[in-house]
């Protein structure tokens, strides 16, 4: 996934705000599930959704206003109800500026740890 950085996602220093990569990672997870036929919006509907249990970020280097990044985003371990999304974030010229891991518990309508359904489980993976 690409996104442009604008001048309202860097700090007085012109680089891009620490926070505002949760906000790129939780972009890139919907992209990537949206890939495999899935609206994260529809499933909630369905009563399955996914929330963020763990989140593990490295800051590598500063990533800036007018960069344009890559979010290279993959899946590590599945369990019965956790997913683990591996991230990495390039600048224009392929510089790492960050590495994270997110790890999402699937849950029902009353946030309670469900099952990941086999649909879901076989076409991430």
């Amino acid at each position: 996934m690409q996104k442009r950085i604008y001048y309202h996602h860097t700090d007085c220093g012109g680089v891009i705000y620490y926070a505002n990569y949760l906000k790129f990672l939780e972009e890139a997870r919907t992209e990537y599930f949206a890939d495999k036929g899935f609206s994260i919006k529809e499933l909630a509907d369905q009563g399955i959704m996914f929330v963020v249990s763990r989140q593990e970020i490295d800051y590598k280097a500063p990533g800036g206003y007018g960069d344009t990044l890559e979010i290279k985003t993959q899946v590590g371990d599945i369990t019965g109800v956790r997913i683990e999304f591996l991230h990495e974030i390039f600048n224009q010229n392929k510089k790492l500026l960050v590495k994270a891991k997110t790890i999402l518990v699937c849950v029902d309508k009353q946030l309670k740890p469900q099952g990941i359904p086999e649909e879901i489980r076989s076409k991430i993976s």
